[in-house]
């Protein structure tokens, strides 16, 4: 004689199924979380996380903060200012990121011609702006470390005519910041 299963048995056995399921998309969760190609995803999470930057080394090879001139604010024509520094040196200098970060944005045009924006601590981006050009292989979504090399100085955009530099920004939630007093602090804590 055939007996029917009980209905806790049932329930039991569907039970344990969902934990089954559920610690099994658990581990693979977990898994993927570790795996190279969520790096860029792991990174903006840590990011977001932290405070930021209130000191950081200068972004040019060479150049000392107390060779920047404070031009942040300063009228630009007749409709904006300056929403930066310039940092001025040959063509060619090595740019470097000041910040751990993932590349956002690479592109040319506009004002800034070739141009490079990482997004930092704080969920701030960085804008590295006036390029001669990239360095090789340099993507959207890489993870850059500071001292990552982006490109190297130069006059694109609307910096043609003038002296070679890179046009360096920070732009919070609520606007640009002025770089140049964390560009000093960085020169004190000895962060170039």
């Amino acid at each position: 004689m055939h007996v029917p299963p009980s209905p806790h048995r049932h329930r039991a056995r569907r039970v344990l199924v969902v934990l089954a399921v559920a610690a099994l998309l658990a581990w693979l969760a977990a898994w993927s979380w570790r795996q190279p190609f969520l790096l860029p995803l792991r990174t903006l999470w840590e990011l977001s996380r932290l405070p930021a930057s209130t000191s950081l080394p200068v972004p040019v090879h060479g150049v000392s903060a107390r060779d920047i001139a404070a031009t942040f604010g300063a009228p630009r024509g007749n409709d904006r200012q300056h929403a930066g520094v310039d940092i001025f040196a040959r063509r060619g200098t090595p740019v470097l990121s000041s910040t751990r970060g993932v590349i956002t944005t690479i592109r040319d045009g506009g004002l800034g011609g070739r141009q490079v924006w990482v997004l930092g601590p704080g969920m701030e981006r960085y804008y590295y702006a006036h390029l001669d050009d990239w360095a090789p292989g340099l993507a959207s979504g890489d993870v850059v470390a500071a001292g990552t090399p982006l490109g190297t100085v130069g006059t694109t955009g609307n910096a043609k005519g003038t002296p070679p530099h890179l046009h360096f920004g920070i732009y919070a939630r609520d606007g640009a910041r002025d770089p140049l007093p964390r560009l000093r602090a960085g020169a004190v804590s000895g962060r170039r």
